[in-house]
């Protein structure tokens, strides 16, 4: 059996205030989180905090640049809190990124081989963004990869269908929260 982590990526209150559809994905995600904890899976959370006026990002990132610009993602702003509906719990973990990846900038690899984890289970917002990046990231790590499709979330629903649809599939388990939390409940 493998040992596996759920990560719920980006799923801050700024991000979600931009990409929320009404669908009731907060709950959806909710309920994988409580689901993970009960299967006794680590749960682990992936944020995106950027110094004030971040001395690391270069002008010729483009995203990282309109970030700073616009103020987003400034460690410490209420914004780049994970969104009350979804906040850890103790023991969880909570790990900070500087680039799109889970993996860029951050502690996760050391968290993750430290826990022994060898299987990832990727939420968060957005579909095109940490989840595709963090994706790609573990296919070269040799994790095993499971994608929730209804426990991500894109502002570009067309986008979202074709890489849960299309692309995640040749790489990743690709399963709804539902389906997820029938696999891994209790016999």
């Amino acid at each position: 059996m493998t040992n596996s982590a759920l990560l719920v990526m980006d799923v801050q209150r700024d991000v979600v205030a931009i990409a929320d559809d009404g669908s009731g994905y907060l709950p959806r995600l909710r309920r994988a989180i409580d689901g993970a904890r009960a299967a006794g899976i680590t749960v682990i959370y992936v944020v995106l905090g950027l110094r004030p006026g971040d001395p690391v990002v270069s002008p010729r990132n483009k995203v990282m640049t309109n970030a700073v610009q616009a103020g987003l993602f400034t460690e410490g702003a209420p914004g780049t809190e994970i969104h009350h509906d979804v906040a850890p719990q103790q023991g969880d973990v909570v790990v900070t990124k500087r680039r799109g990846s889970a993996f860029s900038g951050s502690d996760l690899d050391v968290v993750l081989r430290a826990r022994d984890i060898d299987s990832l289970v990727l939420t968060g917002v957005a579909t095109s963004a940490v989840v595709l990046s963090t994706l790609w990231r573990a296919i070269d790590l040799d994790f095993g990869l499971t994608v929730l499709a209804d426990g991500c979330l894109d502002t570009d629903p067309e986008v979202h269908r074709m890489l849960t649809e299309k692309l995640f599939p040749q790489w990743a388990d690709v399963l709804t929260v539902e389906d997820w939390l029938k696999a891994i409940a209790p016999q």
